[in-house]
């Protein structure tokens, strides 16, 4: 039986919700071109959001956490399980592609790291997936989304972990985490730096997951009846919309965004 491609869901997303909302939920699931205006895609960017709708690593880094966050009680093995599910059905879902699976297998690094804080086992297979990258999908090494998810693992690694209570604490800790390697990395390549990156990451790292799971059930529910998938697409719908409130408040700062 063969799997369906992403692109017969997004009629499925254009039926419940406005632009920007179908076009970002679409980015954030499948990894799809946005069709958004213009000025909507530059306020992304100047807030450091892009890589939210695109299938880079980092959102299925922060994705994996959180998972993982979500079922720690269950215990590790069921833990490890459930997370480890949730990637295969994403990337069977999304399509079997390089960076797709590059992502997951960054995902899954990342879920070993977090739930079982080895940082330098991990840090040891991050360099032999380098080198067995290196040797069979050389091209791989010349894409920045390569090196943003790699980045943003090594800071989660490193500095994600946190002992504290507070959820808002944890959330700003993966964050920020995240962001001391992949800035540096997206300052070399496109020449510019978002001030308000970490700030603007902070606000929306916790509502991706809830997204890609009702986003999930839109798409699925939606394509079987149309009634099935309309009360997970008003979720969405409540969760986008605080997305681009966020997206064209903090775009609207002074001196937040830097190009050279």
């Amino acid at each position: 039986m063969s799997i369906p491609h992403p692109e017969i869901f997004l009629p499925v997303f254009n039926a419940y919700l406005p632009e920007p909302h179908s076009s970002l939920l679409s980015g954030i699931i499948f990894g799809t071109n946005l069709k958004t205006s213009k000025e909507f895609y530059e306020s992304l960017r100047t807030v450091g959001l892009l890589h939210i709708v695109v299938l880079s690593g980092i959102n299925i880094t922060l994705l994996t956490v959180i998972i993982s966050s979500l079922t720690k009680n269950l215990g590790k093995l069921v833990s490890i399980l459930i997370t480890i599910l949730s990637i295969i059905f994403f990337v069977i879902f999304v399509g079997p592609e390089a960076p797709i699976i590059r992502a997951a297998i960054m995902g899954l690094l990342t879920s070993v790291a977090i739930l079982y804080g080895r940082k330098y086992f991990v840090i040891y297979s991050l360099i032999l997936s380098i080198i067995f990258i290196g040797i069979f999908f050389p091209l791989w090494l010349t894409t920045i989304s390569l090196w943003l998810s790699y980045g943003a693992t090594f800071g989660i690694i490193l500095f994600g972990r946190s002992s504290s209570k507070w959820s808002v604490c944890k959330d700003l800790r993966v964050s920020l985490a995240a962001q001391i390697f992949t800035t540096p990395i997206i300052f070399i390549y496109f020449k510019q730096v978002s001030i308000i990156a970490p700030i603007s990451n902070l606000f929306v790292s916790g509502i991706i997951a809830p997204l890609m799971i009702f986003g999930f059930l839109t798409a699925i529910l939606g394509k079987i009846n149309y009634f099935l998938g309309y009360i997970p697409s008003l979720i969405c719908y409540g969760l986008l919309s605080y997305l681009i409130f966020v997206v064209e408040t903090l775009s609207k700062l002074p001196f937040i965004f830097f190009k050279f």
